[in-house]
């Protein structure tokens, strides 16, 4: 029996029904044990910082990759156009590696971006991504003589702790099948069960992996999965989807916690610009989706050209103007009302939270199938090819009066085509937001340590919106977000109307990296599916959408409770769901993972665990302060140029 997906683009999926397996009770023996000082889990953007800092620190490195590219976003998840702020990129101020990234990729293209896009300086070719970073490690380790252990096509299974510590973590890496297709054929829906399954199919055939410290016993574990797969399996204190409204938090849509409304992700896709229309037949599930596009303003649905060459990733005129596109030319999708899939509720939420993993059986012992829903897995799929259909053919807009076709496109499949995949989806979604730890608690975070949307916002927080919060919290707000003048608020000597802004973001002092980009968000949906005719965003998800002040990522927020030796780095560190909109583009998740690899390298050379080294703050921490002289003296910024309490002159950094 097989289950069949018409993709309309020219071929058709099979998939045996037979290879959509349920785990087994009886766990397979393990094939390989492997030590390492450092285990990461997962080679995304913020994974792979983390190794590459630990490499050049002379560090035995184990890195495990759901996909068979590294990278995350600039590869595996086909986001391949660089989110920088103008001001931080004109004075190249980024982490090391991320510096390095993007110069080898200016370099490969004659100094020029590679795409001619708009929406960033450096667009390019997602395995272009993936192969620099595999040079840039392979370099790093001969540097460093550190020693690394590349797993892909792998995944966390099962993780095993005694106390504060992680003693194992089991691993299922897995291959073709003898006579089976070849990885990448099928899209991740269609797999993802099988890939955490440990019994051989028809299509994967696996091997067990335990990952264990080397025989002095000491080891760090860092968290870089992508929707934090080892916060819900070690089931550390965690938060999922919107907080709660609060003084710190004061533009939530939500007067609750609430999991089922993450942001929303997607499905990359590549697109060829030809010189002559293209057919392009329509799949069977076209309808379902083909109200819910929008090119969301009348200039694009009257120039596609635009939408073409905003994330343009191959341009075949050098320079070419925003306007212009030419045979040949290459373009990525990522748009926010076409293959963007944002469900939000209980019924269809992508990411499951803690309650329905317990439900599901998830959290009970060998039974860890990767903690997403397939069907939201195959809405996003198919929400994306059809945006295909709908830029190619449609002539309605869901949001505007005109649409006109653009029919001169190819969309690009094949294991040689820029998402690598036979189906020409990326090969794994880029997803905006993760589980977010919730740190230890501390001094002034006595519910755990977190990073809140008040922290670098440059919102007028004096509008009558947050007035209208209430007397107590509009003036628990103001005193939040007043600086010096916070005695005076408390004291009334101030009206708290008349604070607005804080004028600069928050100084910490455990600070290990920093990051500037707007409050960005693509919200969920009120309903049940995301592409109901007529839908909405949630309302009030864009309340807090704003620019920021450039800011810092705290070593607190990167550190779970209950566990001594994992590091949590990437989107899933400790964040409000207002605070994860800026923190989680590429410069920001490669320092955060560059914090990461020199925070567990730190760790195992003195013996002192990262918690240690925040405990008494605000207390002055000699060895915290170490740490972050060796940021700094490896170029992995701290601090922006004048950082101090007293400089709220910010306007300037665009």
């Amino acid at each position: 029996m097989k289950f069949f997906l018409r993709v309309g683009i020219g071929f058709s999926l099979f998939f045996p029904l037979s290879a959509r397996l349920v785990e087994a009770a009886t766990p397979r023996s393990i094939d390989q044990q492997v030590n390492c000082e450092i285990l990461v889990v997962g080679a995304g953007t913020a994974g792979v910082a983390a190794t590459y800092e630990a490499l050049k620190a002379g560090r035995t490195v184990c890195l495990t990759e759901i996909t068979d590219w590294m990278g995350g976003q600039v590869s595996a998840q086909g986001t391949s156009a660089l989110d920088e702020r103008a001001t931080q990129r004109s004075r190249l101020f980024f982490p090391r590696g991320y510096t390095e990234f993007r110069q080898q990729i200016l370099a490969q293209n004659g100094s020029r971006n590679p795409g001619a896009c708009w929406v960033s300086l450096v667009c390019f070719m997602p395995k272009e991504g993936h192969e620099i970073l595999q040079m840039m490690l392979g370099e790093a380790a001969k540097e460093g003589k550190g020693k690394l252990y590349f797993f892909p096509n792998t995944v966390a299974k099962s993780i095993e702790t005694t106390g504060s510590q992680i003693q194992s973590i089991r691993a299922i890496q897995h291959r073709p099948a003898p006579n089976a297709a070849p990885l990448n054929t099928y899209p991740l829906s269609q797999t993802i069960v099988d890939s955490y399954t440990e019994q051989d199919s028809p299509l994967l055939q696996k091997k067990i992996i335990q990952f264990v410290p080397p025989a002095s016993g000491k080891w760090y574990v860092i968290e870089a999965t992508e929707t934090g797969e080892l916060v819900a399996l070690t089931d550390v204190p965690y938060r999922l989807g919107l907080d709660a409204r609060s003084y710190v938090n004061p533009s939530s849509s939500s007067e609750t916690d609430y999991p089922y409304c993450p942001q929303g992700y997607t499905y990359t896709f590549a697109m060829e610009a030809t010189a002559t229309p293209q057919p392009a037949t329509p799949p069977d599930f076209y309808p379902r989706y083909s109200q819910s596009y929008s090119f969301n303003d009348q200039r694009y649905a009257e120039t596609p050209e635009l939408v073409f060459t905003y994330r343009r990733i191959q341009s075949q005129v050098p320079g070419a103007g925003s306007r212009s596109v030419n045979p040949g030319d290459i373009s990525m999708q990522n748009w926010n009302w076409g293959n963007d899939y944002a469900p939000g509720t209980s019924l269809d939420n992508y990411i499951l939270s803690r309650e329905q993993l317990r439900a599901s059986g998830q959290l009970n012992s060998g039974n860890w199938l990767g903690g997403l829903r397939v069907d939201g897995l195959r809405g996003g799929e198919e929400q994306a090819i059809g945006f295909f259909h709908w830029f190619h053919s449609g002539t309605t807009d869901a949001k505007l009066s005109t649409k006109k076709p653009f029919p001169n496109l190819r969309y690009l499949t094949g294991f040689d085509s820029p998402m690598g995949t036979a189906h020409g989806l990326s090969k794994y979604p880029y997803m905006r937001e993760s589980r977010r730890i919730i740190g230890r608690p501390a001094y002034g975070y006595a519910e755990g340590f977190a990073i809140d949307e008040v922290t670098a916002s440059r919102k007028d927080f004096s509008e009558e919106y947050y007035q209208n919060l209430g007397d107590r919290t509009f003036r628990n707000l103001a005193t939040a977000i007043a600086g010096l003048r916070t005695i005076d608020v408390i004291r009334g000597r101030i009206d708290p109307k008349t604070v607005k802004t804080l004028g600069r973001s928050h100084i910490y002092p455990d600070s290990v990296g920093i990051g500037h980009y707007p409050l960005d968000f693509h919200p969920c949906m009120v309903t049940s599916p995301p592409e109901k005719p007529g839908n909405q965003e949630r309302p009030g998800e864009r309340q807090g959408a704003d620019e920021t002040y450039p800011f810092q990522i705290p070593l607190r927020s990167m550190i779970p409770q209950k566990l001594d030796n994992l590091l949590v780095t990437g989107k899933s560190i400790a964040m409000s769901h207002i605070a994860a909109a800026a923190y989680r583009v590429h410069s920001i998740e490669w320092s955060a993972g560059a914090a990461a690899g020199t925070t567990a390298t730190f760790s195992l050379e003195t013996g002192i665990a990262p918690f240690q080294l925040v405990e008494n703050l605000p207390n002055p921490s000699p060895n915290l302060e170490k740490l972050q002289q060796r940021l700094n003296a490896n170029n992995n910024p701290t601090a922006f140029p004048g950082t101090s309490i007293l400089n709220t002159n910010w306007q300037n950094w665009k």
